[in-house]
């Protein structure tokens, strides 16, 4: 059962990782700073994706197993945040 758990993991980092590519094109398109901190989130996820198949884990509250994730979903709280402040020129 863990090497299908690894096969998993290994899936939802190339997907983050598609994900992150593809922000980054719409990023060198735009300019916004919201495709970047997307791509830069998703990356984040494709690499603690990549570490968590990669090292063993043998407790679940270890900050390994979830840091990456908090600091994905604080990148894009932070992107949304940015892009909906009052004031900013669009």
């Amino acid at each position: 059962m863990e090497h299908v758990a690894d096969v998993l993991e290994g899936a939802a980092a190339m997907a983050s990782l598609a994900v992150a590519l593809f922000f980054f094109k719409f990023w060198r398109r735009t300019r916004d700073s919201l495709f970047l901190l997307f791509a830069a989130a998703f990356a984040i996820g494709a690499v603690g994706s990549v570490a968590r198949s990669v090292v063993e884990v043998s407790d679940t509250a270890e900050p390994m197993y979830f840091l990456p994730r908090l600091v994905m979903f604080a990148l894009i709280a932070i992107a949304i945040i940015n892009k909906n402040a009052p004031g900013k020129d669009r």
